[in-house]
């Protein structure tokens, strides 16, 4: 009986987790509703029959695992060469969505070697605008309701693509738990569907176009700063929103700058600058610049321990904040990558400088952390000193 109420309470607050994962989708992008809507009403009919079911299946009693048998060491070998080598991607997943195997052309689809992705949530390789409808769809199956056929979307370290997936449930009789296979396919209605296009081009991985867009921004970056302090010292204050621009235009899509007017703990930081593309809504800068700072994961870490934070793969939507509404920040930006840096003066942490880059374009890596940490090393001294208490 306490397994069975165990079982009911982890799918009931399951469902409601993805319940409000779809919720969040639908008020962020309402025009992109109809896969949304396709899984609200799975969700809907699951909710339902558990409502329906609830009695009888506290009453029963869960029949323990089948016994495992020992295959034909032969016939496991050829069967997985056969998997390795289809033509088609396919991932298995196990039953909380974790990539148990990946072909080498499902491999090559998320543009990763096997071993890589091996262990990684297969959700982290969707975009986060259609995540919340593929988790539904992968719940559905795990529990019974039949094969899901569904438009999503791929994005990783640069490039976003449309695909179609067709996830299907496995019962083997040497797994406790049961599967899924989920096989890739160019989308079905024969479009790609509304979204950014890659903006990195094909010479984002050479080493020395990277490492020349670095200095390149670390150059302009100093003419600023010292622009601000002027003959002796006796330039204007640094303007934080010329900073965040120059970041804005040429190495990120979207900066936040915070600052700590007075040293006491990122509860005192106050947001002070959000630059963002030209072709943003301004609904969507509005939200972010009414995050409390401390409020959040990203950027309170960096001001409370003062140091940096660096997400090549967004796991995780909510570490930005959310909105009034509810639904999380990096979601509604699109967001792909991101990293958080102190802004160190010289007598600690004096704000956060947050970069953000969309899941069409590359990720942020290491070189790129050592950047903008040293920018935001320099920014920090260039800012005033603190209001006397």
């Amino acid at each position: 009986m306490s397994e069975n109420l165990a079982g009911l309470q982890r799918e009931t607050n399951a469902l409601r987790e993805r319940v409000a994962a779809l919720r969040n989708t639908h008020t962020m992008y309402p025009d992109d509703s109809r896969s949304t809507a396709e899984a609200a009403l799975a969700e809907l009919e699951y909710a339902e029959r558990l409502l329906g079911d609830a009695g009888g299946q506290l009453a029963r009693a869960h029949a323990g695992p089948e016994p495992r048998r020992r295959g034909d060491d032969g016939d496991r070998t050829l069967l997985r060469a056969m998997f390795q080598e289809l033509s088609v991607p396919v991932v298995l997943l196990d039953h909380e969505g974790y990539i148990r195997r990946i072909n080498n052309a499902g491999a090559a689809r998320l543009g990763s070697a096997p071993g890589y992705l091996t262990g990684k949530p297969f959700a982290h390789f969707v975009d986060l605008r259609k995540r919340a409808a593929m988790q539904s769809w992968l719940a559905a199956v795990l529990r019974g309701d039949g094969s899901a056929a569904l438009e999503s979307r791929l994005a990783q370290r640069g490039w976003a693509e449309d695909v179609h997936l067709t996830l299907t449930r496995l019962e083997l009789p040497t797994e406790p738990n049961p599967l899924v296979l989920v096989a890739m396919s160019p989308p079905m209605n024969g479009a790609e569907e509304e979204g950014p296009a890659p903006l990195e081009p094909e010479v984002e991985d050479q080493v020395v176009v990277l490492a020349a867009r670095r200095l390149d921004v670390l150059t302009r970056m100093t003419r600023l700063l010292l622009r601000s302090a002027g003959p002796g010292g006796a330039g204007k204050p640094l303007a934080l929103a010329d900073a965040a621009d120059l970041l804005a235009d040429s190495y990120a899509d979207w900066v936040v700058v915070d600052v700590c007017d007075l040293p006491t703990g990122p509860d005192a930081a106050r947001r002070a600058v959000v630059a963002g593309p030209a072709d943003a809504p301004a609904e969507h800068r509005e939200a972010v610049a009414a995050a409390a700072p401390g409020a959040s994961d990203i950027p309170g870490e960096v001001l409370d321990r003062g140091q940096s934070l660096l997400f090549p793969l967004i796991e995780d939507d909510a570490v930005l904040g959310h909105t009034a509404s509810g639904a999380p920040l990096l979601a509604m930006l699109g967001a792909g990558s991101l990293l958080s840096v102190p802004l160190l003066g010289s007598r600690g942490v004096r704000g956060a400088l947050t970069l953000i880059r969309r899941s069409n374009r590359g990720s942020f890596r290491l070189a790129d952390l050592g950047l903008i940490e040293e920018i935001g090393e320099h920014i920090g001294l260039a800012l005033p000193p603190r209001p006397s208490a």
